[in-house]
């Protein structure tokens, strides 16, 4: 995954638009969560939050796609985003409710896997051909 400097300034840029995009997920979930929101429910509406912030820092500034957006594109983006909600949500659910663990470290342990699972898929299918097409990071 870091085998040259390229990848791994992509990765940082991945993870600053994803600190971004965390806060927003993290506060909106724990004021939903406050305010009696179902646990799972505010981790889909909290995650959703801020979907739409990354397509557009991670397609601008991480990953510098330069052609035109496309609905296969963004289907694509919707997808990953998707299967890394299911893959953080159950996690969540697993740690918490079959565990019990702490909530804070559950949606932390869930956030990890989450970015973990939403790096790869944007990289390898979202955003593939510009990775193709460009050496180097200007």
């Amino acid at each position: 995954m870091f085998s040259n400097k390229y990848r791994i300034i992509q990765f940082l840029r991945f993870c600053t638009v994803g600190l971004g995009n965390t806060a927003v997920d993290f506060t909106a979930f724990f004021l939903l969560n406050l305010a009696g929101v179902p646990y799972l429910l505010a981790q889909v509406l909290s995650y959703s939050a801020g979907v739409v912030n990354s397509y557009f820092f991670n397609r601008k500034w991480t990953f510098r796609v330069a052609r035109k957006a496309n609905l296969q594109e963004a289907a694509s983006f919707i997808v990953v985003n998707g299967f890394s909600l299911l893959v953080s949500s159950s996690l969540l659910a697993v740690l918490h409710d079959v565990n019990h663990l702490n909530l804070w470290f559950c949606k932390v342990a869930a956030t990890g896997a989450g970015i973990i699972v939403n790096f790869i898929g944007s990289r390898l299918w979202v955003f593939a051909e510009s990775q193709k097409t460009r050496g180097e990071l200007s």
